[in-house]
């Protein structure tokens, strides 16, 4: 394994150089906040949305301006084939002995893709209880967050690394919109929501990438992990999925569309969510409500929804983006009596989307009559933006 993991850590040998990287330095100072903490730090999030680029991105951060030697730190993605049948406890034992480090002595973990290795909670659970570590690694699954194992309660901090939002986009672009060309800035903006934020797709701008992205989930990820056997049924409910997005979904609907059991298309939903290609978002209310009633769906991305759909309905596209830059608060939907308002944050702050256009008047009425801390219409970009930067609001 020595010369494996030489290959996953040339700053060992020589100046750890990471050219042509742009720094997405909101998560990136998240994660060198808890620097100093002995808690776990999980990135999550879609697949080949930047967490390794992050990862790896803290590692020249700790030698450069940390001062950390370069052979206390180590990384190694765990889907590695030649890794298969290597406990995380046995390659962390393997890396000691390869620079004799000794287990009093301070070490940094960087595990990609940790939910690849069976028992991983507990693995990591003796290595912070038992060894001089701080541990930072990486899933694309939700299994971290829907763990029913208590073998890490509170020896985590769990970061959710997003695709770029359009701030971001602009800066992976080389793109500067000055005060007096903010005109441009919805130009940008709807350009935004047709490509989308994956970074190497911002970066390179190759369809079949994101494509791939898509089939690596379906067809990897869900298919072969889960054991489907009509794998093309379930390409189709994905689209299906995209063609809803910002809309209640009915599981029954979905189910007589492609020819399966409501129980079937329900697994299915589910699966979607464990890889986050989707987020499914519960209507507010009682709990037998939120439990019995459709979920509306958002993607994690606007550009794959765009790529699968279409340019189109941008209003759904604006209300998606709206979602996820609001996501962390936990947003339900209300409806009453056939009218819906888009979103109800988790400190009773009401949200409805409406794309450079006005409300209906019965929308109106019941946005005018619920009870809410705040109620906030949000027409374009700069509404959203303008709402962001207050601190007594987000």
């Amino acid at each position: 394994m020595e010369d494996l993991f030489y290959r996953y850590n040339p700053w060992w040998e020589e100046e750890y150089l990471l050219e042509g990287i742009i720094e997405r330095i909101s998560v990136l100072t998240l994660m060198k906040e808890n620097f100093s903490s002995k808690q776990i730090i999980f990135l999550t999030g879609l697949r080949r949305v930047g967490k390794t680029t992050l990862l790896k991105l803290l590692i020249k951060e700790l030698i450069t301006k940390e001062g950390i030697e370069p052979k206390h730190i180590f990384y190694i993605s765990l889907d590695d084939y030649l890794l298969l049948k290597k406990s995380i406890l046995e390659i962390v034992d393997e890396y000691r002995k390869i620079h004799k480090i000794s287990f009093k002595e301070k070490i940094f973990i960087f595990l990609d893709e940790v939910a690849y290795k069976e028992d991983f909670e507990l693995q990591l659970k003796n290595l912070y209880d038992n060894q001089n570590v701080k541990l930072y690694v990486s899933s694309s699954s939700t299994s971290i967050l829907k763990s029913k194992k208590p073998y890490l309660t509170g020896r985590t901090l769990i970061i959710e690394v997003l695709p770029l939002d359009f701030q971001e986009y602009l800066k992976f672009r080389g793109i500067k919109i000055s005060k007096e060309d903010n005109h441009l800035k919805e130009r940008y903006f709807e350009e935004y929501l047709n490509i989308g934020g994956l970074p190497e797709y911002v970066l390179r701008g190759d369809i079949e990438y994101v494509k791939e992205l898509v089939d690596d989930i379906i067809y990897k990820d869900i298919t072969a992990f889960y054991g489907i056997k009509t794998p093309q049924v379930l390409k189709d409910f994905f689209l299906l999925l995209m063609e809803r997005v910002g809309e209640r979904m009915s599981i029954n609907k979905m189910a007589k569309i492609l020819g399966i059991s409501p129980d079937t298309a329900k697994r299915y939903l589910e699966m979607f969510a464990d890889t986050y290609l989707i987020y499914l978002v519960p209507r507010c209310g009682k709990l037998n409500e939120r439990l019995l009633s459709p979920r509306k769906v958002y993607s994690s991305d606007v550009g794959i929804r765009s790529l699968f759909t279409g340019f189109r309905d941008k209003g759904s596209l604006f209300e998606n983006y709206v979602y996820l830059k609001i996501k962390r608060y936990n947003p339900c939907y209300v409806y009453k009596d056939g009218i819906e308002i888009d979103f109800l944050t988790m400190d009773k702050r009401l949200i409805e989307v409406k794309y450079h256009s006005q409300l209906p008047k019965a929308q109106l009425l019941l946005l005018n009559k619920l009870e809410a801390k705040e109620k906030i219409i949000i027409n374009n970009i700069n509404d959203l933006e303008g709402l962001l930067k207050k601190e007594d609001i987000f």
